[in-house]
């Protein structure tokens, strides 16, 4: 054995392959697949059977610039691919924000300047002359500087170019794994989990999150009203929602209850002085007036009636009865999963619409205080892991403590997420003595982001705190660099976290698709499966199986104990929180 850095082609038993496709709307589209030192270029249809028969004989590590950009064609053929290294997620987790292009991910990769990357021409009649990124070979997707040449996207376009186009996302994707096996141990592994996420985005985009469209309706209508035939009637509608808060108000009748300014004078008038009109300010204040709660349901139905009223349903609930939008693998930040069209901020209200389809269940699994978990394994405080062998953590930390569980709960999220004031700021010196390994760790982070210098998470992901509130530098606001701080402590809690949620949401994906089961929505720790009813206690089983199985490899060895809270239900909403 020599000291080389392992390869690309090292890093699973099997092959490695490539796959680069020309863009969307330029006529027939055409790809190109690249395996064992070959490339075949066909028409796209041709391509993804070709993908299929690869997959099923070899199941090699796919490569490619991004999922959307190439995986999304074998998605929608139903391919189950097993493995992938995606080059705009490895260069989010080593490199930090969401920005990716190809022409990023490459600069970066090779070490060349990143912000000097030439942008796409402007079909300028004198722009060619002048500029200094020309490609030296016509047939190269690299410019004479080293980068990307400016023109890829057009030039990818002409299949005869889909093969340099290939080697290059096969050697970007080299140098990331270099960099990442020489960055931290961890990070290769975290890029084949993130890589697995963006393939499973695709596939909860493409499956859609199953409804109960009747029930749907029913409670949209609740909050909402009928389904209006006219303006008029939209309109008639709002006023009578409106009237119902109103109403406790004599001679304020005239407040615009979507003008906050106006909202909190109305609230003064009858006694109730508050700083602002945010729903958690306004919630001690219910029994006070009855203004108050008539505001606050107002405020919920407003919210269904006007984001997820029936142009939503009509929109964006298809004629299965899914609904769908666009996932993505990372939010630019910490590293959680977003998604659009109301997939990952559904009102609780409208949660029984959330139901399984004829012959099938709901498996809804939800990690157990997992932040707090996470803190116990990326400080290595034994004391702190100690508590994760209950099933409620917070019950130890209380009794070591010697305060009731609520204070040790105040206690433990104040310090992940910064809060000193009030009874969480007392219970946290405790913190300090009980638990100071994992304080220190947070109180580090803290130090690091108020100085503006980047932090890696558990998994590898940069977090460039000094790119954050980039108008004020740090040390030139104290109040800003105690946000950076604050962020910063949360950020690599929040970031390891949202790193194990993906392990473990790509798992359940590889181990229950054999008995038919999907995974249909992923919500920062809570998961929902629609699997078939006679497979549903096998799923429930594979659920709980892959936490232990993704924990196991994301933290091999720690003495901290990792659970959720599964069930098989038939409604969302039938799930217990």
């Amino acid at each position: 054995m020599t000291g080389a850095a392992p390869t690309l082609l090292d890093m699973v038993p099997g092959d490695v392959a490539a796959l680069v496709v020309t863009p969307p709307g330029r006529g027939e589209r055409y790809a190109a697949l690249l395996h064992r030192g070959t490339c075949r270029t066909a028409p796209l249809a041709d391509v993804v059977a070709m993908a299929a028969s690869l997959e099923r004989e070899a199941a090699p590590r796919w490569v490619w610039w991004s999922a959307e950009d190439a995986a999304a064609p074998l998605v929608d053929a139903r391919i189950p691919l097993a493995r992938a290294w995606d080059v705009a997620e490895a260069h989010r987790l080593l490199h930090g924000g969401w920005s990716a292009a190809p022409g990023e991910c490459w600069a970066a990769a090779h070490g060349i300047p990143v912000e000097d990357v030439p942008s796409p021409p402007t079909d300028d009649l004198f722009e060619f002359a002048g500029r200094e990124d020309a490609p030296a070979d016509p047939d190269s997707p690299v410019d004479v500087r080293g980068h990307l040449r400016g023109d890829h996207e057009e030039w990818r376009t002409d299949p005869a170019h889909l093969e340099a186009w290939g080697r290059a996302a096969l050697e970007t994707a080299h140098l990331q794994h270099d960099r990442a096996t020489a960055t931290g141990p961890r990070v290769a592994g975290t890029v084949h989990s993130e890589s697995a996420a963006a393939v499973l985005c695709l596939e909860l985009r493409r499956d859609g999150l199953p409804l109960d469209r009747s029930r749907t309706e029913e409670l949209v209508a609740a909050s909402a009203g009928p389904r209006p035939e006219t303006e008029a009637d939209e309109r008639q509608t709002r006023r009578a929602r409106d009237e119902r808060v109103l109403r406790h108000v004599p001679g304020r009748e005239s407040t615009d209850l979507r003008n906050p300014a106006q909202v909190r004078e109305m609230l003064l008038a009858v006694g109730v002085d508050v700083p602002n009109t945010r729903k958690w300010v306004l919630e001690p204040y219910r029994t006070v007036h009855p203004v108050v709660d008539a505001l606050l349901d107002w405020r919920r139905d407003e919210r269904i009636a006007t984001t997820y009223g029936y142009r939503w349903l009509d929109a964006h609930v298809g004629p299965d009865d899914r609904l769908r939008g666009r996932w993505t693998a990372c939010d630019g930040a910490g590293g959680r999963m977003t998604a659009e069209n109301g997939l990952h901020n559904l009102p609780a209200a409208l949660r029984p619409g959330v139901a399984a389809h004829e012959g099938h269940v709901l498996v809804r699994a939800d990690l157990g205080q997992i932040e707090p978990r996470v803190l116990a394994v990326v400080s290595g405080d034994v004391a702190f892991a100690a508590a994760t062998r209950a099933d409620d953590l917070y019950a130890p930390v209380a009794q070591r403590l010697g305060v009731d569980r609520p204070v040790a709960k105040v206690a433990v999220l104040a310090a992940m997420y910064g809060q000193r004031s009030g009874a969480a700021g007392e219970a946290l010196a405790g913190l300090e003595r009980a638990y100071p390994v994992a304080m220190a760790l947070l109180d580090r982070a803290y130090d690091a982001g108020r100085r503006g210098e980047p932090l890696r998470t558990w998994g590898g992901r940069l977090i460039p705190t000094g790119r954050f509130l980039t108008s004020s530098p740090a040390g030139a606001d104290p109040a800003l660099d105690a946000a950076r701080g604050r962020f910063a402590r949360n950020a690599i809690i929040q970031g390891a976290a949202a790193e194990l949620f993906k392990a473990w949401a790509a798992t359940v994906r590889a181990t229950t698709r054999d008995l038919g089961a999907e995974v249909v929505l992923c919500l920062h720790d809570e998961l929902l499966v629609h699997a078939p009813m006679e497979h549903a206690a096998e799923v429930a089983v594979q659920v709980d199986q892959a936490l232990e199985d993704s924990a196991r490899r994301w933290a091999p060895g720690a003495p901290v104990r990792f659970v959720a809270d599964t069930s098989v239900i038939a409604r969302w909403s039938d799930a217990k929180d």
